[in-house]
């Protein structure tokens, strides 16, 4: 298993290479057949685009076992929230690799026989709940660093006595023009929300490119599921900036989120 782990870690870059000529594949196909390119022209895209996919499935044999790596790692990690959805999101990517090798050995013709639509399906579900499991980690990990940020915001200004953070005031209950100050006071502490998030996610990289990546891919799932239609021009552009992110944290080690 170990070497199949650091076979698997050689050949992350060239995957991820491959996935963003992919998605720009479908990006560039979706373009030519909206302005009326000619059916060959067309018909080479999606041949390229095929043969693309079918090098990131070989290069992808394997990956299973980094996957249930690193769910083995996360177990032991001691945020129980934290280690319960990484661990299922590892899981899950292991499984969805797991269809994907299935799928490499149908489209190869060493397995003629594979369902390709069931398995694929099957390849998208678990996909899909380990972006969901991804996602629920990053709002997890958002709303702890928002908490820290407004303790710490607080404690400023007990201590040089001012008022709200972002120099935003509330209005009193017996401020001209607000009945109550029921909703004023409502719409302050949802913008005073909002400026909290943006600087939560400004002063953490790795967190917003993980939050942007994974929001990204979740539309390719749930199109390719049917449970959104998004069209292949949407799929495209969100799998190339995926992408782009994901080559730009093998470039930068320190913008991946950790653990």
């Amino acid at each position: 298993m170990d070497a199949w782990v650091r076979f698997s870690a050689q050949s992350q870059a060239r995957e991820r290479l491959g996935r963003a000529a992919q998605y720009a594949c479908s990006l560039v196909g979706h373009a030519l057949q909206k302005h009326g390119a000619s059916p060959e022209l067309q018909k080479q895209i999606r041949q390229l685009e095929g043969h693309l996919s079918l090098g990131r499935k070989l290069l992808r044999l394997g990956n299973s076992a980094d996957a249930l790596e690193s769910a083995k790692r996360a177990v032991h990690l001691s945020d129980v929230v934290l280690r319960f959805c990484i661990t299922v999101s590892h899981l899950n990517r292991a499984l969805y690799f797991a269809c994907d090798n299935v799928l490499w050995a149908g489209k190869s013709g060493l397995a003629p026989r594979v369902d390709q639509e069931k398995w694929a399906q099957r390849s998208f579900r678990y996909y899909l709940f380990s972006l969901i499991m991804n996602l629920s980690r990053d709002a997890y990990e958002i709303r702890l660093l928002m908490e820290q940020e407004s303790s710490a915001c607080s404690r400023r200004l007990k201590g040089s006595g001012g008022g709200v953070p972002g120099g935003i005031e509330t209005a009193g209950p017996g401020s001209p023009g607000t009945p109550g100050g029921g909703l004023p006071q409502l719409a302050v502490k949802l913008q005073l929300r909002v400026l909290l998030l943006a600087r939560v996610l400004r002063g953490h990289p790795p967190l917003l490119l993980d939050v942007v990546r994974n929001a990204c891919d979740l539309f390719i799932p749930l199109d390719k599921l049917g449970l959104w239609r998004c069209g292949p021009g949407i799929v495209g552009l969100c799998g190339l900036v995926s992408s782009i992110l994901s080559i730009l944290t093998l470039i930068c080690p320190w913008l991946r989120l950790k653990p």
